[in-house]
């Protein structure tokens, strides 16, 4: 086979001008012009003019790819809301999946599930933003309140039950459930869901002073492991955890729509808090987020799948949890083996075992030795000695 000569080119090439084409970090231009300027290949032999020239010719007209197809790859939400959404006012809202939204209103997150059955909400934060909170709602859906799902006990979750529940309307066959079955009773309103500890905790059944009103208390309660929904064509989970956080905690589990909303069982801006007041333990919560971390599904390279929503801080996936949770144990393992050593909490704290971590999780409100005392303190002599992990193998 013959190669074509450069003077071939000269003459048959009237002016082309060819994309830039890197070969060997050069770039090719081949021009001419009728006037008997000849055309110049910089830095090329007649035999690689030929080649780059075809190479070039074949991108131009579209018979070979210029870059190869790259995976499209879902944008997972942006925590930072849109210009539209922040307008809105003080609660921001962010679409999630599907029918599935993010209310953010005074730092703790709410979930919300809008559809032709009704809204339902996972929490209601602090109480303090509750007009802001049903006018964001009323954005999202015309149709009423009709679940409250309460994570757990702690007022920055249940604050604002009143006045939602009261915002709300009971299903037909719920309304027993929200206090229109007897004389004197509560007007009907959404129905509050939660582990019966949360009951107790918030109507002073344990022996304390009411500390809250009884329209703030959850009617529908349940004392197993799981309370089923079924709401807007979706299956709805509510899994209640062993003591962690609380001793009420559960998580609710979005089947269809594949999101997971955590309460404080999982914080993406802090260590997690472990109340002892109301029955906490680090245990505990090395189980919640292996329960967690069951029921939730990566997507390639583990990203994406499964949306995780804590109680405060950005939305996740599970890698993200499974990063929390290792973190975790590695710190309840270090705090044990300090004790184990026959160290005094004062002893512990001065070893400082977060110290690694507490640039990224300490805060002023929970500090990583605020941390370290209710790990300490949750570690009894029985659970001090070494043990077979358990729970998920992730």
């Amino acid at each position: 086979m013959t190669h074509p000569s450069a003077e071939e080119y000269k003459r048959n090439v009237d002016i082309l001008l060819v994309p830039l084409l890197a070969v060997n970090m050069e770039f090719v231009l081949i021009e001419s012009t009728k006037a008997g300027r000849s055309a110049s290949l910089t830095g090329s032999s007649p035999v690689r003019t030929g080649v780059l020239l075809t190479a070039a010719l074949l991108c131009a007209t579209g018979s070979i790819p210029a870059t190869a197809q790259q995976p499209q790859v879902p944008t997972p939400p942006s925590w930072v809301p849109s210009r539209s959404q922040s307008a809105q006012g003080p609660v921001a809202v962010l679409q999630v999946r599907d029918n599935v939204y993010l209310l953010v209103a005074d730092g703790s997150n709410i979930t919300a599930q809008v559809g032709p059955d009704g809204v339902l909400l996972v929490d209601t934060s602090t109480g303090k933003l509750n007009d802001e909170i049903v006018l964001a709602i009323q954005q999202l859906s015309d149709q009423p309140i009709r679940w409250i799902i309460n994570t757990h006990v702690h007022a920055d979750h249940t604050g604002g039950n009143a006045a939602l529940f009261r915002a709300g309307r009971s299903t037909p066959q719920n309304r027993f459930a929200s206090g229109l079955g007897f004389p004197g009773s509560l007007p009907t309103g959404a129905t509050i869901v939660a582990h019966e500890s949360v009951l107790f905790r918030m109507s002073g059944l344990t022996g304390q002073t009411t500390p809250t009103p009884q329209d703030s208390w959850p009617v529908a309660t349940f004392f197993g492991e799981s309370k089923e929904l079924y709401l807007n064509g979706e299956a709805i989970q509510v899994l209640h955890q062993a003591p962690a956080h609380t001793d009420g905690d559960s998580i609710v589990v979005f089947r269809h729509a594949d999101i997971v909303s955590t309460g404080d069982l999982f914080n993406s801006t802090s260590y997690p808090v472990i109340d002892l007041k109301t029955g906490g333990t680090i245990d505990g919560v090395i189980d919640a987020l292996n329960s967690i971390i069951d029921v939730t599904f990566p997507r390639e390279k583990a990203e994406g799948g499964t949306y995780v929503i804590p109680g405060h801080g950005r939305i996740s996936d599970e890698a993200d949890v499974v990063i929390y949770r290792n973190m975790v144990t590695i710190l309840r393992d270090r705090i044990r083996d300090l004790m184990q050593k026959g160290m005094t909490l004062d002893q512990v704290k001065a070893a400082k075992p977060t110290a690694d971590y507490d640039p990224r999780w300490a805060t002023t409100s929970w500090t990583g030795d605020m941390f370290v005392e209710a790990v300490y303190r949750t570690l009894t002599p029985s659970t001090t000695s070494p043990s077979t992990p358990q729970g998920s193998n992730r």
